[in-house]
């Protein structure tokens, strides 16, 4: 391998490694947002949290996907 070849192995690497730390805190902003909004506008079930979480998890995997195709075609 040369040195441009390295450098690209490593910057995948390191993309690949940021996935799941993106991950995390999309999904704990969204959360503390549903915490906020519950606090703020008080229900029986905690729906706002409940549904924001769901929501983070889908932008967080829409996420992910954009970022792998972009690894991918960079290959």
């Amino acid at each position: 391998m040369d040195n441009q070849q390295k450098k690209k192995q490593a910057n995948k690497w390191l993309q690949l490694i940021n996935i799941p730390i993106q991950m995390g805190i999309i999904i704990f902003l969204f959360a503390a947002l549903g915490d906020w909004l519950d606090e703020k506008y008080p229900n029986k079930n905690d729906w706002y949290v409940k549904i924001l979480v769901i929501f983070g998890v889908a932008v967080a995997f829409y996420n992910i996907n954009r970022q792998l195709k972009e690894i991918n075609k960079n290959e």
